[in-house]
């Protein structure tokens, strides 16, 4: 790749039609975007995480169309985000509950909620994470757990890891590059 040519960026269909053989397959956003790369996504994943694990729960709190959220849910299930269990035989009906993977996914939508609550809403909080002994309201920040320090793009860098392949590698080259 030439010092100056930027690697093409991928695009969402590219991403979700890639069933890991697309050069970007060693790319963890791009991996993650494949499973939960849409709003309703997200938002399944919040409310579950709340703790509502029904089909009509979902609905009620996301006013989400039935079809596009049987789609999400099925998607979600299959990405193993979330688990169907069945709690009625008659008629058949089912809950979704956060798997372990689920759970792991937690901290990245506090970080979009601290995000969106800094950067979108000028006129104050409309929802926030509370802390339960001292009801006072979080102010999330990703740390890193080896040094404690905030990971706030000042003290960090992007680099290859172990199992990077060359177009990882080429990217990493490319990104510390002087831009001018």
């Amino acid at each position: 790749m030439a010092a100056s040519q930027i690697p093409p960026q991928p695009s969402f269909e590219t991403l979700s039609s890639a069933g890991g053989s697309s050069r970007y397959k060693q790319c963890p956003v791009g991996r993650t975007l494949e499973r939960v790369g849409d709003p309703w996504s997200f938002l399944i994943l919040r409310d579950a995480s709340q703790g509502l694990t029904r089909f009509d729960q979902f609905e009620k709190s996301l006013g989400v169309a039935p079809n596009i959220l049987t789609k999400r849910l099925a998607g979600l299930v299959e990405s193993g985000l979330l688990e169907k269990r069945r709690y009625s035989e008659r008629p058949p009906r089912y809950e979704y509950v956060l798997t372990d993977l689920g759970r792991d996914f937690q901290p990245v939508l506090t970080a979009l909620m601290a995000f969106g609550n800094r950067h979108f809403f000028p006129d104050g909080v409309a929802s926030a994470l509370f802390d339960i002994e001292t009801g006072l309201p979080a102010e999330p920040v990703l740390i890193d757990k080896v040094s404690g320090k905030p990971i706030d793009g000042r003290s960090f860098v992007y680099g290859a890891g172990p199992t990077a392949e060359q177009d990882v590698l080429d990217r990493v080259a490319f990104m510390g590059q002087p831009r001018g």
